[in-house]
């Protein structure tokens, strides 16, 4: 697919703001942009956050981890690296 180009007028300020904005998340100014745009014409509606939120499914595992530590419940300890690998090598024959 061939690329063309398009122009935009902003501030100076703006500008400098979009470039910080795509360095925090490692893409160039253009890339942001273009992400932007495919996403607000495949879902019709703009949503722009760099929070992370984990899923519902995910919030659900991370609370039922938060227990099991709590009561020290399927947690394995380990000391240091070589018995941590052997400790999930042998996870890995069962």
């Amino acid at each position: 697919m061939a690329n063309v180009l398009l122009s935009i007028k902003t501030d100076a300020a703006t500008k400098k703001a979009v470039k910080e904005f795509a360095g925090e998340l490692g893409v160039s100014t253009t890339a942001l942009i273009n992400m932007v745009l495919k996403q607000t014409l495949r879902d019709k509606k703009i949503v722009l956050s760099t929070a992370s939120e984990p899923t519902p499914y995910l919030e659900k595992i991370i609370t039922m981890a938060d227990v099991d530590y709590k009561e020290d419940k399927d947690i394995t300890h380990t000391k240091g690296a070589k018995e941590a690998l052997a400790h999930i090598d042998s996870l890995m024959n069962k």
